[in-house]
């Protein structure tokens, strides 16, 4: 037995030695991605550069340290939408046709436009970076920019647009019930498609940091606790594009910045003008009328007076320097207060606070962010203050678009974020 034993063992041994001959080779690892760098546009709706000094968004003081900066200028007036619409096509608002977040048109007398109006109609007079991007054959996706869900081009039927016209190959239209999370989440999965399907350029779009600046004001405990919030996000976006192996040129913005304000800076239209001289476009940070039939020379007389905080003109006669008062869809008349001041038709009764902007573009508190980061761009530029006009240029840069014919901004103005061979 036990010479069968060792002769069973002296056999094992034979074979596993003989096994250790033929080992399989190593499985060869998948050959790394190489990734051209996509141009990621990211808007934080209301956060004024000031933000950053706070200590509450490591990650972007971190981009902007890195990268090139300013404190730009907003477009007139400092709005939503109109500002907006002019980061993507380097227009100013009165020559884009999105004058304010609410408009009359001629064109569409039964139907003003509100801020969740996608008729193609409004949007016509000028065409965003994604659908220049599209016609030239560079795929876009777009989170939650205005406008972007807007057919461009197309026409309109009684109940909607039809969606004949060009929109980015893939977008959402907004909603605040899809949280930062998943507007993030949303970008990384279409930048994780294969490359023949993966966007090029891409926007995204927060609206947090300015809900929280409306509701409390810009040195409120809401706003601190929104910048953490939105520095975390933008962290996990980051994060997300260096796990993926994905370069990017980011372009992070604002549309404007946040004044304090309250019922204790109220000015009250009925102290001003009667209420049947006019009907009351817009109020709050600025004010536009039409005149009740009959009682223009009326409505002038009152309001082309002098008033304590508020300055009121035709609208063609609004100072050059706003670049606004030549598009039709502007009111006859347009009244703008200090900033921090609200016009009201009449007194609230209650007491308030909170913030609000829409005012001089050139007003410290109107002030918006830029922060450029990627391959693209320098590292440590502090760039002079320049108008957002020129963010639409920058943009056709990085995505390799050329320069538009009409427009109200120069690459020039953003030259000094370049990097040498930009």
């Amino acid at each position: 037995m036990n010479r069968i034993a060792a002769a069973l063992a002296l056999g094992l041994a034979s074979v596993l030695g003989g096994c250790a001959t033929y080992a399989e080779p190593p499985i060869a690892s998948a050959p790394v991605e190489q990734r051209d760098p996509v141009t990621l546009l990211v808007s934080i709706d209301g956060f004024h550069p000031d933000y950053l000094e706070r200590g509450l968004t490591p990650t972007l003081s971190r981009l902007a340290a890195e990268g090139a900066s300013a404190a730009m200028r907003p477009s007139f007036p400092t709005k939503t939408f109109p500002n907006h619409w002019t980061l993507v096509t380097g227009l100013v608002p009165d020559h884009h046709g999105i004058t304010a977040n609410r408009m009359e048109d001629t064109g569409r007398p039964e139907a003003p436009f509100t801020m969740a109006t996608v008729d193609p109609y409004w949007w016509s007079e000028a065409k965003p970076v994604w659908v220049e991007a599209e016609e030239a054959g560079i795929r876009s996706a777009a989170m939650f920019w205005p406008g972007s869900a807007v057919p461009w081009g197309g026409t309109a039927v009684r109940y909607g647009p039809v969606a004949d016209g060009i929109m980015a190959s893939d977008w959402q239209a907004f909603s605040m019930q899809v949280s930062n999370t998943q507007r993030v989440n949303s970008v990384l999965d279409w930048l994780r498609r294969p490359a023949d399907i993966r966007p090029e350029f891409v926007t995204l779009y927060f609206d947090t940091v300015d809900s929280a600046g409306h509701g409390g004001g810009p040195e409120s405990e809401q706003i601190d606790t929104a910048l953490r919030d939105i520095d975390s996000h933008i962290r996990d976006l980051v994060a997300g594009l260096e796990t993926l192996g994905q370069p990017a040129n980011l372009v992070i913005v604002s549309d404007h910045g946040m004044a304090a304000t309250g019922s204790d800076k109220t000015i009250v239209l009925a102290d001003i003008v009667d209420p049947s001289l006019y009907r009351l476009v817009e109020g709050g940070a600025y004010a536009t009328f039409e005149p009740t039939e009959g009682n223009r020379a009326a409505l002038e007389a009152a309001l082309l007076r002098e008033h304590d905080r508020m300055e009121c003109w035709r609208k063609g006669e609004i100072p050059a320097r706003y670049q606004y008062g030549t598009h039709d869809r502007i009111p006859p008349y347009f009244c703008l207060p200090e900033t921090g001041w609200t016009i009201s038709a009449t007194a609230s009764g209650t007491s308030w606070s909170g913030g609000n902007h829409g005012y001089d573009p050139f007003s410290p508190e109107m002030a918006a962010l830029f922060i450029a980061h990627g391959p693209a761009f320098r590292r440590g530029a502090t760039l002079a203050p320049f108008q957002n006009t020129a963010v639409a240029p920058l943009l056709r840069h990085l995505v390799g678009l050329p320069q538009a014919s009409r427009a109200d901004g120069d690459l020039a103005d953003v030259a000094p974020a370049l990097a040498a061979q930009n």
